[in-house]
Formats: structure tokens, sequence, C-alpha cells
């Protein structure tokens, strides 16, 4: 019997399209897995409230195909308050992209209220939050911001997409950008995704410096600045990432970045 490095060229690449399309298969499923989960913050208890720095907030899961007409109008103009001066006079163009992204149905939400009665839900055990949504809803106050995200394949890499993370400015610098990207990166890791990947304009400085700086995001391989630098000139964004995985680390942090993490 002939083994595999002694297989006819036929039978070699039949095994190596079998291969490609079992590993196409299983990145699908680690999509359609994800997607099929109502409730996103089910497994993460501890992060259903928020309560540091004189903030007292509480999170629920959304959908972009479930949003009501408040929601709707409350994201857009949050979004035109924080990027209309980043993206400057590209903003018109791009507003009218952001519109139809946040209604898709694969775009996922967690939305962040005041929580006008933080002590009470403190109190609340485990199996009493389940039952009443962590105390969020009925003792919620106005909106404190959201972030929108979604699981697709990127680089043939099963990834979790950060599309916005956007906070009212009066609670910005109080740890909860911070708080709300650590979960992110615990959804994606629960959901087997290789990395967490997001976009930031280059004239945001300070989102820029809050995800390289404080949380460690790299400039991905797949950023215009990496695949060309005279391209990276005439693109105002920047892709930054972090993986969780060898062969995403490969693929979108480069070996250089491999090379460093196993010092």
């Amino acid at each position: 019997m002939e083994s595999k490095g002694n297989a006819p060229p036929k039978i070699k690449n039949k095994m190596k399209r079998k291969e490609i399309l079992e590993k196409k298969k299983a990145r699908d499923e680690l999509i359609k897995v994800a997607c099929a989960e109502k409730d996103h913050l089910s497994a993460f208890h501890a992060f259903r409230h928020y309560q540091r720095n004189g903030l007292s907030a509480c999170l629920e899961s959304g959908r972009g195909d479930k949003l009501s007409s408040s929601l709707k109008q409350y994201i857009q103009n949050l979004l035109k308050a924080n990027m209309e001066g980043p993206y400057g006079t590209e903003w018109p163009v791009e507003e009218k992209v952001k519109r139809r992204e946040m209604v898709a149905s694969e775009a996922r939400y967690i939305f962040v209220y005041e929580a006008l009665d933080a002590s009470a839900s403190e109190l609340l055990t485990v199996s009493e939050q389940e039952r009443t949504e962590a105390g969020c809803v009925e003792g919620r106050g106005s909106m404190l911001g959201f972030v929108h995200f979604r699981f697709v394949i990127e680089e043939d890499l099963p990834v979790l997409y950060v599309y916005e993370l956007q906070l009212e400015p009066r609670v910005q610098g109080k740890g909860l950008g911070k708080f709300l990207m650590q979960l992110i990166e615990l959804i994606a890791r629960k959901n087997h995704m290789g990395a967490v990947v997001l976009t930031v304009q280059k004239a945001n400085l300070v989102a820029m410096n809050f995800y390289t700086s404080k949380l460690r995001y790299i400039i991905s391989t797949i950023s215009p600045s990496k695949v060309d630098p005279w391209l990276g000139t005439q693109k105002s964004y920047e892709i930054l990432c972090k993986s969780f995985s060898n062969d995403a680390k490969a693929i979108l942090e480069g070996p250089g970045h491999c090379e460093k993490r196993q010092k």
C-alpha cells in the first residue's frame, strides 16, 4: 500500500481538496453556531453589570434585525456625534453605510444602560438574575452606548469583528470601554473565534491609543498600511487585531509577532 507521501498527484490533489472543504465546513459551522446564540451575555453573568469610577450600568444583548425605531435613532445619533469628526469629509457616505450595517440580520449588539438601582441588582443571586434578565430591564435608565459586532470569516479564519464601540462622551474614560472589550474577547473565545478584529480611523487618536496601548491590539497584516505602504497612505483607517490561535497569529499578525510572543 502506498503512503500519503508517495500517492499519485491526482490522489494528492483530491485529498487536499477534501481537507480544504472540511476546514471550510468547520469554519462555517462555527459561525453558524455563534450567530444562533440568542444572548451572548448568558454565559457571563458578572458582565451584566458595571459599577466603577462612579458609574453604574447594566448590559443587554440585541440584534440588528430586531431593533426598535427608538434604538435605531439612538444609534444613528451617537454615531454622528462621535464619528463625524474623525471621518471628516467621508462622513456623509460612511453614515449611509453604517445605517445599512446596523440593521443587518448578522449584526449583534451589547447595549449599555444606566442602572437606576445598582445597589438592589447587586444583591440578586445568579438564579434571580437569570429570571429577571439580571434585573436590568426594569431598573434601567438612559442609554450610555453600545457595541456592534459580528461573527465573520476573515482570511479564511472565523473571527469576531467589532464594527462599532460607541459610548456617550460623559461616560468615556471611566473604564467602561475596556470592560466591554474584555467581554467581547470572552465572547470570541467562547465561540472559538481565532481573533477579535476591528477598524479604527487614523484621525481618531484617542481610539487608536486605547486599542494599541491599553488593550495591546496590533495593526494587522491585512491592514492597508501593511499590505502596501503606498496604499496605506491613501486610506484613512487601520485594521487592528488580537489573535487567540496560532493560525490567526500567523495570518493576522505575521511571523514577527508570533516569534515575540513565543519568547
